[in-house]
């Protein structure tokens, strides 16, 4: 008995390269996972991981008054998180991006 190969119409071929190149693009022009915490509160399970809003009115390395929850709050990205907690990420936006993704350009280190 004889195979049949069934061969692939180009437009099957053309959509499925495009499906590929826009997940490329899409992984090269997203933001890096980020998390607000609180950079005094490092332990050895890393950051503790406080409300955006912090974040979101804070000045990075400007402490906060003693009433807030976050006194010195900050983005962290890229960051393993854990039960509440976040470490081995990066304060520098920048480097979390240069850390790259599929299709990306630049020249990250690969590593934390």
């Amino acid at each position: 008995m004889a195979e049949k190969r069934r061969k692939l119409r180009s437009s099957t071929v053309v959509l499925g390269g495009m499906g590929v190149l826009a997940a490329a693009l899409s992984a090269c022009g997203s933001e890096p996972d980020r998390r607000c915490v609180d950079r005094d509160s490092y332990t050895y399970d890393g950051y503790k991981i406080v409300s955006d809003k912090n974040c979101k009115s804070a000045t990075p390395g400007k402490k906060r008054r003693s009433g807030s929850s976050a006194r010195d709050a900050a983005w962290y990205y890229d960051a393993d998180v854990s039960r509440g907690r976040a470490d081995h990420g990066t304060f520098d936006r920048d480097e979390a991006v240069d850390r790259g993704g599929f299709g990306c350009s630049g020249s990250g280190s690969g590593g934390g």
